[in-house]
């Protein structure tokens, strides 16, 4: 059985209470997790030790996967419980990872049980359609957006990031328009959501706003950038502890 997928909005909290990274380290079956900095263009190394050091009091032992690291080479993840993506650009990930041995290896891992987690553009690399490039904070046009091809750890979804903050609603309708096989999920900084079989969970401070299509209907496609007319679009507004069933499209709100 396929292991746990952890999205993260951005900007975790890796000092404080932790919540969400100790929710990705209690749901290793080993204690051992591969942090992939593979998305980053500056520091990685540093990047890699603040992870290192958030995940330490958690007995959690943390390996380094670099962009530089050799995609034949898949030992890094012997006996791993996990691989956690790093944020920085998701495009890096699929150009470094796609296709090779280590990425099927990441994938077999986790199909075997292990946990995949990814935060700000890892978090976007976990789906099989991707947003690549993409503009926030205005109405969604037919070219506010780039799909590309993720991993496809959580294939129904198009994930994006940091999304309340950065006023990404516009954008996420477009990804949708385009790839209405898709349910869109935005999940805002400090937020996450757990995924497990079927169902995901809500974690953390923030929102998760998931974005329906499946009777969407667009006009003004291929006309040079003008806004969509977008109708037809279901939304769920979601909070902590509230959970939302994926094949169902079905959303479950915790009592308060």
């Amino acid at each position: 059985m396929s292991g746990p997928a952890f999205a993260i909005g951005g900007h975790e909290d890796r000092e404080g209470e932790r919540l969400i990274l100790r929710a990705v380290a209690a749901a290793l079956p080993h204690p051992v997790l591969v942090v992939a900095t593979v998305a980053s263009r500056r520091f990685p190394q540093d990047l890699f030790e603040t992870y290192r050091e958030a995940f330490a009091p958690m007995g959690v032992d943390v390996r380094h996967l670099g962009a530089d690291h050799d995609t034949g080479d898949t030992a890094v993840l012997d006996g791993a419980g996990g691989v956690f993506f790093t944020g920085g650009d998701q495009l890096r990930i699929v150009d470094v990872l796609g296709g090779t041995p280590l990425g099927d290896a990441i994938v077999r891992l986790w199909h075997g049980g292990a946990v995949v987690a990814g935060t700000s553009a890892g978090a976007s690399v976990l789906g099989a359609t991707m947003i690549g490039r993409g503009r926030g904070e205005e109405s969604p046009t037919d070219d506010s957006v780039e799909l590309e091809q993720g991993l496809g750890i959580v294939p129904s979804l198009v994930i994006d990031q940091h999304f309340a903050e950065r006023g990404r609603i516009g954008r996420l309708v477009a990804a949708v328009a385009a790839a209405p096989q898709s349910l869109g999920v935005g999940i805002d900084e400090n937020t996450a959501i757990d995924v497990r079989g079927d169902v995901f969970e809500v974690l953390g401070v923030g929102g998760v706003t998931v974005v329906d299509g499946a009777e969407l209907r667009a006009v003004g496609e291929g006309e040079g950038g003008r806004v969509l007319s977008v109708t037809d679009v279901r939304a769920h507004l979601l909070a902590a502890g509230d959970r939302f069933d994926l094949a169902a499209r079905h959303a479950v709100i915790r009592e308060r």
